[in-house]
């Protein structure tokens, strides 16, 4: 039992890095504006976070290679290898630049719930505290700590999600949940490639990769990511629900309020704290991250360049570290830059899918209780179709509004938009059918 403890204690690393302050900010913007909505998204997304997170952890404890390095392998020799490496660690370290603008922001904000402190100075010193951390060789006790906190806000909108669903009905909540809608009204796609962005996070699928290895037993690894990532999706679930109880406009004071009239006083100094704790540990996470997946994808032919305290190591960290405070500094509003940060990352999240989807069907890296079943590759083809048709149609609402074309008619462009990513979705497939079918019988 306490082994089993631990182990889901190991694995809550990844649920950590998703609760921040981008889920806090989406979700809750969810909630105040479309009601339960989305809550559909959220339970999409948790699953789909499972499902990606337990192929990427699969690898490395199958393989003894991290996503990275599992990448790298098989494209080993081809023409193309260098240029899939650039684009991958290049979506990577843009997301998690993006990533970290909402951590500075989200760190701000929380702080300045409770203190009256001028932003740039606050900026700097979160800065200049992330460098100070990122330069220690161990960051166990700094991770603890936030995380401890990060949780203990996460029971607070629980407590207060059972006081704000007795004014709702099971029949609202359940059809939230399993009746898949977008509204029509502006925003509400962004939102849902948001709320997706913020809970299946692209370079967590490398974290987790990374912080695996053959010492872990894969049934008990997906006992402890089951627990942890859907201990996860309820708290952002509850997030969304405390949202719903936001009268007006959505912000963070307005969240703060909702919690204050459910839970007294003193919540908005816990509210305060654990955002500021959200945002500061994922300040070291998203930079760190990068890194190391930089690190996997290119450290293999020059380790000594790669080393964590190498200069190549450490312009990776530190240039996502300065696009955050970059931002910060510049007095972007918080709420709409956060989410649009999450909703960035959920058009990198197809690209990134797509290539754990030939690692993990690659039987000369995975032996063949590590190889994709039928069943798991319909349920990753179904979540890749679903994230490519949410991207492409976010892609064309941003290239028709830059041309001064408003928005597109939807009906028109969800069909055109569902029959592209059905064919890139079939080209993927076909191709990775063939690449099985060639290296078994080799």
């Amino acid at each position: 039992m306490r082994s089993r403890l631990l182990n889901i204690l190991f694995w809550s690393i990844i649920s950590a890095a998703f609760i921040g302050p981008g889920t806090i900010t989406t979700a809750s913007s969810a909630g105040a504006n479309f009601h339960l909505q989305l809550l559909w998204a959220l339970l999409f997304s948790t699953f789909a976070c499972f499902l990606l997170q337990e192929a990427a952890a699969r690898v490395s404890i199958v393989s003894g290679l991290n996503l990275g390095q599992a990448i790298a392998q098989s494209f080993e020799g081809k023409s193309s290898r260098w240029l899939i490496l650039i684009l991958v660690v290049g979506a990577i370290i843009f997301g998690s630049a993006a990533y970290q603008t909402g951590n500075i922001l989200g760190a701000l904000v929380g702080i300045q719930l409770v203190f009256d402190i001028s932003a740039k100075i606050l900026v700097l010193i979160i800065g200049l505290v992330v460098v100070l951390v990122l330069s220690i060789p161990s960051l166990r006790i700094v991770a603890r700590l936030m995380g401890f906190l990060v949780v203990f806000m996460g029971l607070v909108f629980l407590t207060t999600a059972v006081f704000v669903a007795q004014n709702l009905s099971s029949q609202e909540i359940l059809s939230g949940l399993i009746i898949p809608k977008i509204p029509y009204e502006s925003g509400a796609d962004l939102l849902v490639l948001g709320l997706i962005g913020t809970t299946v996070v692209p370079y967590n699928l490398f974290l987790g990769s990374g912080v695996s290895d053959k010492t872990h037993q894969l049934r008990e690894m997906r006992l402890g990511l089951a627990v942890a990532i859907f201990l996860g999706g309820i708290i952002s679930m509850a997030v969304l629900i405390v949202g719903t109880a936001i009268q007006g406009e959505f912000s963070f004071n307005a969240l703060a309020g909702a919690l204050t009239s459910q839970l007294g006083g003193w919540a908005v100094y816990l509210f305060g704290f654990g955002m500021f704790a959200a945002g500061f540990s994922s300040a070291i996470t998203a930079p760190l991250a990068s890194a190391i997946t930089a690190q996997s994808l290119f450290g293999n032919q020059n380790p000594e360049k790669w080393q964590r305290n190498s200069t190549n190591f450490r312009l990776v960290w530190l240039f996502v570290l300065v696009v955050g405070l970059g931002f910060g500094m510049s007095d972007v509003k918080p709420v709409p830059a956060i989410i649009l940060a999450q909703a960035l990352n959920g058009l990198v999240l197809p690209f990134v899918s797509i290539f754990l989807v030939f690692v993990i069907n690659n039987p000369q890296l995975m032996n063949k209780e590590g190889l994709n079943k039928r069943r798991n590759n319909i349920q990753m083809g179904i979540v890749v179709w679903i994230t490519l048709n949410l991207g492409f149609f976010n892609v064309l609402k941003a290239v028709y509004k830059t041309i001064g074309l408003g928005v597109p008619s939807e009906n028109y462009w969800w069909f055109v938009i569902g029959a592209v990513a059905t064919l890139v979705s079939i080209i993927v497939w076909v191709r990775v059918y063939k690449m099985r079918q060639k290296l078994i019988s080799v």
